[in-house]
């Protein structure tokens, strides 16, 4: 079969390798410049910035033994990090016993892993997907670049994969999918996030902390991940709340704001040599669905992502990414 795949983050990537070794011709379309989707590094002078998902975990048998082998591969790491909480600028640290769950790292940077899997597939980068379209029982696909004028069209296809946010997969299934209106009942929730770079190091006591009564949740140094660039760089969230009452404001206003928010719960006064803004539109489901994906036997059309809990407690984590990717490619086995 000829396979559509819209989205080269994991669940499609995860999608896209699994149907390729089913012997299905398999095309990926990409929106942006690069694989890995919210699994993302920002290059700059200072050093990348793993400014969307931060690390991941591993909790079922199947995500364990994929993890293992990316390990044995040399693709990613474990972030033996120092995490704590922040509240009202008071810190409490981790205590040792009390980590939880290994947490691991594509190595040097989050989109490392993206690109490993991609090896080997054919993606499509920077092609929109913008609209589908039936061609007796296949599929077309109508697809913007900015390197042509007018949307081009692309296909046939045997069946088309969606592995997108929630709110760009609904438009594209409009009147397409039985599952439609159960996509557009998702709202995903947006996070604004900000990196920084220090000329010095800032000496704090953890890695990472959680960040309450503040308009950030999750602060990070990005810089004591494994065989990343050496320096002083924290990428930051702001809180899904804050997220969404700012998520128009201008990039700069956010900046400053986000900065000041840095500044108080760290309690360092150390100004940053760099600072910017990235506005996550989709970001993690208000309700993830319960399911690992959804599928339309009948018109061969399906979505996956890190929307679906796909057996796991909540959604959101790469893990749902994976194995909601791995979900959907079964259907065409």
């Amino acid at each position: 079969m000829h396979v559509a795949i819209i989205g080269a983050g994991l669940a499609g990537l995860t999608a896209a390798k699994q149907c390729q070794a089913q012997g299905h011709h398999v095309t990926v379309y990409e929106k942006s410049r690069g694989v890995s989707g919210r699994m993302c590094t920002r290059q700059t002078e200072f050093g990348g910035f793993d400014f969307g998902a931060q690390y991941f975990t591993a909790t079922s048998d199947r995500f364990k033994k994929e993890v293992n082998d990316w390990r044995k591969l040399g693709w990613i790491a474990a972030w033996d990090s120092q995490l704590a909480s922040i509240s009202h600028g008071k810190t409490t640290s981790s205590k040792a016993g009390a980590k939880g769950p290994q947490r691991y790292v594509p190595i040097p940077g989050m989109n490392a892993l993206g690109k490993q899997l991609a090896h080997g597939l054919d993606v499509r980068l920077e092609q929109q997907v913008i609209a589908l379209s039936r061609h007796g029982e296949q599929w077309l696909l109508s697809v913007k670049s900015d390197e042509v004028p007018v949307p081009a069209t692309a296909g046939p296809f045997d069946a088309v994969l969606l592995a997108i946010p929630a709110e760009q997969a609904a438009v594209l299934l409009k009147g397409h999918a039985s599952f439609a209106s159960t996509v557009a009942g998702v709202h995903m929730q947006p996070c604004w996030a900000l990196m920084l770079a220090f000329q010095n190091p800032l000496n704090l006591a953890y890695d990472g902390a959680w960040v309450e009564d503040s308009r950030l949740a999750w602060i990070a140094r990005d810089t004591s991940k494994p065989e990343h660039r050496a320096g002083e760089r924290w990428v930051c969230h702001a809180s899904a709340a804050w997220s969404t009452e700012h998520l128009e404001d201008d990039h700069e206003r956010v900046k400053e704001k986000l900065v000041k928010a840095f500044h108080e719960a760290t309690g360092s006064p150390v100004q940053a040599i760099h600072a910017e803004a990235h506005r996550w539109r989709f970001s993690l489901a208000d309700q993830p669905l319960e399911q690992s994906h959804l599928w339309d036997a009948k018109e061969k059309i399906g979505v996956c992502g890190d929307w679906f809990e796909a057996g796991l407690e909540g959604g959101g984590k790469v893990e749902n990414a994976f194995l909601s990717g791995l979900a959907l490619s079964t259907e065409l086995a």
